[in-house]
């Protein structure tokens, strides 16, 4: 078993099961440290928000991350079913590109911590990569209706090469068109 994604070999079938547990391992390596290290990055990202959007962001992420991070090593599931190798490798392709890319510690430890996240969020879970109630331009939010996720910018994320909305399960909430083009 890999202990690692880099270590994954994605020209066979991947469980989500063995996916968690390369996970699981890849999160247990991530200390509060990091975490702080990545909140640090976050809120250099957005100083130039809006001051409630920023706030938001900045609250809602640095807690998702540490929640999520706490999530995985405490997880004791099992998850059946098997991942798109394909998708999946093309996903982390882009959040090695983000950790390879990093201009210092803080940005390398938030995207580590991103890509164990949302691969976990993402391909386990099968839950959105941003979390419920993240807030967009325009007041806009991620939210559940009907067992949906609906996403008020999947369809303006979707071309972004360096956007994961492509990977993501959530669908355009159509309710948005409808008020910007009524």
């Amino acid at each position: 078993m890999a202990n690692k994604l880099s270590e994954m070999d994605f020209n066979q079938e991947i469980s989500k099961d063995y996916l968690f547990k390369v996970l699981k391992n890849e999160a247990r390596s991530i200390h509060i440290q990091d975490i702080m290290r990545g909140s640090n990055f976050l809120k250099e990202d957005v100083k130039f928000m809006p001051p409630q959007e920023r706030d938001d962001i900045i609250s809602r992420f640095t807690k998702a991350l540490f929640v999520r991070i706490k999530n995985i090593k405490d997880d004791r599931s099992n998850y059946s079913g098997y991942v798109d190798s394909y998708k999946l490798q093309n996903f982390l392709k882009i959040q090695n590109e983000n950790i390879k890319n990093s201009q210092s510690l803080d940005e390398k430890c938030f995207y580590i911590i991103a890509r164990v996240v949302s691969t976990y969020t993402a391909f386990v879970k099968e839950e959105p990569i941003h979390p419920l109630g993240t807030r967009f331009p325009g007041g806009f939010t991620l939210r559940l209706v009907e067992g949906v996720y609906l996403c008020p910018v999947k369809d303006k994320q979707q071309d972004t090469p360096s956007a994961l909305c492509r990977f993501c399960v959530s669908v355009q909430d159509k309710s948005v068109d409808e008020k910007h083009n009524p």
